[in-house]
């Protein structure tokens, strides 16, 4: 292969291409148990009330054990992509896809069957004000976008496809049970934003995937679509 061949090919091809796709029966058992830990969390928090946020004990849980289980938090994706004008654009396009979704597809269906989603606790502050929204776009861009993306797509996403072997199956498989968590850890929401929360991890999962599991494409994504959203709110928008 040539030496420009080889240069073209992007980071995330060659980081995922050495991560080692077999893994052991107990290897996969102590996935499964880490996925479950995972759920409980997430379930145990936001439904049951029972334990404190999810979100952090998520994102340290997730650094620990795939920098130990795994050698590099590369396995999760957390690496420096060749290209940051594509990542940037990706998820610039994905924040595009998920926000014109929700506005002409999810919540038209949604309220259908269910009152509107509650919004977060705060949001009537936002309004107006440009200090509430700055904090609010500071707990957006740390507890939401690497917060959230590291614990749920990186972490779980990764420990439930372990389950499978790391087939493209079993990722995508993956990306499919984190989406139904995803949704639960928005339970305050409501049904209706239950649904739409479960659907934003659905498209967070396939730009994860699609993206050669880069998971800056990821944590962009989610930070473009919530600062989006609070300026909109900043200036009087229910989106």
């Amino acid at each position: 292969m040539s030496e420009s061949i080889k240069a073209g090919r992007t980071l995330a091809q060659s980081e995922v291409d050495s991560i080692p796709r077999k893994l052991s029966p107990g290897q996969r058992w102590f996935s499964l148990g880490e996925l479950a830990l995972g759920s409980a969390l997430v379930i145990g928090h936001n439904v049951y009330h029972v334990i404190p946020n999810e979100v952090p004990m998520l994102f340290v849980l997730g650094l620990i054990s795939v920098r130990l289980r795994d050698g590099s938090l590369a396995a999760m994706g957390l690496r420096r992509p060749v290209s940051w004008r594509q990542t940037v654009l990706f998820a610039l396009a994905a924040s595009a896809v998920r926000i014109l979704a929700g506005i002409f597809v999810i919540d038209p269906l949604t309220e259908r069957f269910w009152p509107a989603a509650i919004a977060p606790t705060g949001a009537d502050k936002i309004p107006g004000h440009v200090l509430a929204t700055l904090a609010s776009l500071l707990l957006v861009w740390t507890f939401a976008a690497f917060g959230e993306e590291i614990g749920y797509r990186g972490y779980l996403v990764t420990r439930a496809a372990d389950v499978g072997g790391r087939s493209n199956a079993a990722y995508w498989a993956g990306v499919l049970v984190v989406s139904v968590l995803f949704g639960v850890g928005h339970h305050y929401k409501g049904p209706a934003g239950m649904v739409d929360s479960g659907l934003a991890g659905l498209l967070l999962g396939a730009v994860y995937l699609l993206s050669g599991r880069n998971l800056w494409v990821c944590i962009l994504t989610h930070g473009f679509i919530d600062t989006f959203l609070l300026i909109a709110l900043y200036f009087g928008l229910q989106l």
